[in-house]
């Protein structure tokens, strides 16, 4: 089991900054590849950036390139989620997510999730 806690959400205005953390425990976090996933309001859980085990590979969707940047630290078994010029409609809860390697964007293919974190983005 990799247990994840995500921290750092809160309530930010409109062009603001927060950064997200998600600390992993239980196992080789230096194995995983981690991903943060959000969910806004009546809407499906959508892929936001994912980072190989390595730190090596990073991926983003396309609505947040050039504004979050994930990166991890393995000494001390976190992956960070970086969020600059945040707009209302990102208002959401954040969830962190780990796999074996490979890093994906795809949601199935996570087998560890936190119990996620509110970010709330006012105008």
């Amino acid at each position: 089991q990799l247990q994840l806690v995500e921290s750092g959400g809160g309530l930010v205005q409109a062009g603001g900054s927060l950064r997200l953390s998600c600390a992993a425990s239980g196992r080789t976090f230096s194995s995983y590849a981690m991903g943060w996933f959000r969910q806004a309001p009546g809407k499906e859980r959508e892929f936001v950036a994912a980072i190989s085990w390595s730190g090596g590979n990073t991926y983003y969707a396309d609505s947040v390139k050039g504004r979050f940047t994930i990166s991890r630290d393995n000494a001390k078994n976190t992956v960070y989620l970086q969020m600059n010029s945040l707009k209302p409609e990102e208002t959401a809860v954040y969830y962190c997510a780990g796999r074996p390697f490979t890093a994906t964007i795809t949601e199935d293919e996570y087998d560890y999730w936190g119990q996620g974190t509110q970010v709330t983005v006012s105008s």
